[in-house]
């Protein structure tokens, strides 16, 4: 039976951490004929009470983890967890629980079949179902997705999706390899097992937008152009040379 640890990266959640945690360890209670899990919660630099819920539920639920940062970044977070962990699969999701739980078993089949090697929520593709997000949070994120795909050749849509799985191994051969630990670590993950020819399995999600999410949405994008022209010039480039 393979083993599953999912990761929940948190920054001041201390309202929301406790019912969401509660939700998926019931959820995940249902895949125990298929597979052993761990929620592994990861706090990188919380102002609030986030580290004493964390530890609490950490007490509370026997497949519950709990780790603690002092850097800010999910980017970091999911670098430490996955690079950390001995699972034969790996993945996040938002604590906001943003996708819908139950696609968890479409992307973690794909990867234990060994049929994929990365997995991804897309919110892009056609049967993709996404609710309460804004026109301009919906063309930001359509003309990024058209920006990396003309730039970079891939079919993806896309990338920045906080919901992915990775066979384990794999996670901990080109994770190390990221540069950025903010948001985009999300597109350099994508594009580097894009350009190892891993094959990319992009599964439609329902998806709720959190009207109170923390990301700047300008600031982020010029942090993802920048992202994107590293990698272009070079950045690519050293990260395979580093594995081979």
């Amino acid at each position: 039976m393979k083993s599953v640890e999912i990761i929940i990266p948190v920054l001041n959640e201390e309202k929301s951490l406790a019912t969401s945690v509660s939700k998926l360890n019931s959820f995940l209670d249902t895949m125990e004929k298929k597979y052993t899990w761990i929620i592994h919660i990861v706090d990188n630099g919380s102002e609030d009470s986030t580290p004493l819920v964390g530890d609490e539920l950490q007490k509370k639920f026997t497949k519950v983890k709990f780790s603690q940062l002092p850097e800010r970044g999910r980017g970091r977070a999911l670098q430490y967890a996955w690079t950390t962990s001995k699972s034969d699969i790996v993945g996040y999701m938002d604590v906001d629980l943003s996708t819908d739980i139950k696609s968890i078993n479409t992307l973690v089949d794909s990867i234990a079949s060994n049929q994929y090697l990365v997995a991804t929520g897309s919110r892009l593709m056609k049967k993709s179902e996404v609710i309460g997000r804004t026109l301009k949070r919906e063309i930001i994120s359509r003309c990024y997705s058209l920006l990396v795909r003309l730039t970079f050749r891939i079919n993806t849509l896309d990338f920045q999706c906080g919901f992915k799985f990775l066979n384990g191994d794999t996670a901990r051969k080109i994770v190390p390899l990221i540069v950025d630990k903010g948001w985009f670590f999300d597109t350099e993950l994508i594009l580097l097992a894009h350009s190892l020819n891993y094959e990319i399995n992009e599964v439609p999600v329902r998806w709720v937008d959190d009207p109170d999410s923390r990301v700047k949405i300008i600031s982020t994008a010029w942090e993802d152009v920048k992202g994107l022209a590293r990698l272009k010039f070079g950045g690519i480039r050293k990260a395979l040379s580093d594995i081979e």
